[in-house]
This record gives C-alpha cells, sequence and structure tokens, in this order.
C-alpha cells in the first residue's frame, strides 16, 4: 500500500516538473500561467492536467485555468449576438431546445466531434418516436370518433359511452402532436452551433471547430405536388399529406375565393392570389404604399415572427 502512494506521488511529481517545461526558458508569462494552474488544481483538489493538452493550450496563447463550458459559452455569445431578431430567435431556439440540454454539461475545450454526431444520433431517434406517438394518437382520435353517440339499445348506449371515456383516458396520458426534426432543422442547428464556436476561435478559447466536420444529411427543399382528386381523397381518408408543400389547382383556389366571397378579409385574400403576396408581405401592407384610385400596390414592409411576437 505504501509503496503504491510512493509511486503515485513520484508520477504526480514527474508530471509537475513536465508541466513546469512546457514554457521556455525566457518565457516569465508561460511560467506564471502553468503556475496559476497548479495552484488552481491545489485548491480544488483537482487532478492534474494533461501534459500534451496543457502543451497545445500554452501554444495557442488559450486561457490554461478556464473551465467555461458549452453551455456558458451559448449563452455569452447569444447575448452579444447582433443582426436580425429572426435569426436571434432560431439561434436562441435551437440552443435551448437542442444544443444546451445535450452538449450544454461539457467543458467548450473538449467538446469533440464524437459529441455532435452523438447529437445528431439523438435527434433521429427522437423522430423515429415522436413519428410513432404522433400515429398512435391520430389513430386513437379516429378510433373515438367512430363511436356512435346513441346506441339503438340502453346497453349499447352506456358500452359506447364507456369506451369513448377509455379513449379519452388514452388521449389525455398521450403526447400532444410534436413535428419532427427535419434534415433542413438539423443543418440550421449545426450552423447556431458553428457560428458559436467560430467566435470561441476569434476569442482564443479553442483552436478547432468540430462542428464543421460532423456530418448531416442534406436539407433539401420538400418537392412541391398538386393537389389531385387521388391525393386529396388519400389525404381525408389518412390525414397525411403527399409534401409538406401543396399547391391547389386553378379549380380549387376559385372554390376557395368563392366560400370567402362575404369574409371581410376577401380583399386581401384576392390580392395574395392574383399578384403572389407572401404572407408577412400582405399582412404587412401600409396604406401609405396603397394607392386605390390607381389599382396599384407597392410592397415595401412585411411582418416577421420573432419568438412568439409579430
Amino acid at each position: 500500500m505504501g509503496r503504491r502512494v510512493l509511486v503515485a506521488a513520484q508520477a504526480d511529481l514527474d508530471r509537475i516538473r513536465a508541466l513546469f517545461g512546457l514554457p521556455d526558458a525566457d518565457d516569465p508569462e508561460g511560467l506564471a500561467q502553468i503556475a496559476e494552474l497548479l495552484e488552481k488544481v491545489a485548491d480544488e483538489k483537482a487532478s492534474l492536467p494533461n501534459v500534451e493538452e496543457t502543451r497545445r493550450r500554452l501554444s495557442h496563447g488559450l486561457d490554461l485555468t478556464s473551465r467555461l463550458t458549452v453551455g456558458d459559452w451559448l449563452d455569452m455569445w447569444l447575448a452579444g449576438k447582433k443582426g436580425r431578431p429572426s435569426g436571434i430567435s432560431r439561434d436562441e431556439g435551437n440552443i435551448h431546445l437542442h444544443l444546451k440540454p445535450r452538449i450544454g454539461h461539457i467543458r467548450l475545450d473538449r467538446l469533440r466531434v464524437s459529441h455532435l454526431s452523438e447529437i445528431f444520433e439523438a435527434i433521429a431517434e427522437a423522430n423515429v418516436t415522436i413519428t410513432e406517438g404522433s400515429a398512435t394518437r391520430r389513430r386513437t382520435i379516429e378510433d373515438l370518433a367512430e363511436i356512435p353517440w346513441k346506441g339503438r339499445a340502453h346497453r349499447a348506449h352506456r358500452a359506447h359511452r364507456a369506451r369513448r371515456q377509455v379513449l379519452k383516458a388514452a388521449i389525455a396520458e398521450m403526447d400532444p402532436f410534436r413535428r419532427i426534426v427535419t434534415p433542413a432543422t438539423r443543418q440550421r442547428i449545426r450552423s447556431t452551433l458553428r457560428a458559436a464556436l467560430s467566435a470561441a476561435i476569434a476569442q482564443q478559447l479553442i483552436t478547432f471547430t468540430p462542428a464543421s466536420h460532423v456530418e448531416l444529411e442534406a436539407g433539401k427543399r420538400p418537392k412541391a405536388l398538386v393537389w389531385t382528386e387521388e391525393r386529396i381523397l388519400h389525404w381525408k381518408r389518412t390525414g397525411e399529406k403527399p409534401s409538406p408543400v401543396m399547391v391547389r389547382t386553378t379549380e380549387h383556389t376559385g372554390l376557395f375565393l368563392d366560400h370567402v366571397a362575404e369574409d371581410r378579409l376577401y380583399a386581401l385574400w384576392h390580392l395574395i392570389v392574383f399578384r403572389g403576396l407572401r404572407r408577412g408581405e400582405a399582412c404587412g401592407q401600409r396604406w401609405t404604399d396603397t394607392h386605390l384610385d390607381d389599382g396599384r400596390i407597392t410592397v415595401a414592409k412585411q411582418l416577421v415572427v420573432s419568438g412568439w411576437e409579430v
């Protein structure tokens, strides 16, 4: 037992000598950094730092005593970020929903590509769970809708009521419908992290950004499809849209305009249909840019959503 303690003490002494041997003899600042590092290790009763990692941090001018975590840095970066409110809001969502819960506890200088690969593998697994849960919830709601409210006999009515109660209780226990994290969203999550890590490099906190080296599925735009009769029937039967982007035919658009002819916003729907304004452009149209006598508008402003605010 005593010999093992002696061997461990000698190993620690050798490592301390190796650490003090990292700076050049004419580098008093480097020697002071090593001394400060060892003093902090002693105060915290922590393990001695790795010699090669310390050599790398010292050679790149990094703070040897920093214990900054990824979560700490993401908060600092976000607080100082400037730009469009919508872009900042998107970064904030990526950080609080995906990055901090999964890698926020990791020390910033110890973040590796493998950590990020695990993030996106976990997101893919969660997508499977969300898809299966939503399908189960949808089937249960459909089953509930098919139960008659009145039975021919009193006994049948009681059975229907009991069945409805069971299904309602089951639905209440299920998770609400949630969207999956698409490949495009995963690309945006990585983009947020890459920007934050690039800023950390500029601040000489790290020397490498693993976000630039993790491989992800390309975030392709969904292909737009036209609403055909077959696709409409499939959607009504299953609740599944053939594509996230569906296009109405001329006939469908005409039916829609007929349906909203008495609506107070009919002029807005008419304008969008025949002039192709985006939602934010149509809702943000100002009277000062609207010339009714000439039948002319100037599209100069649009409304955007930042977080939960317009």
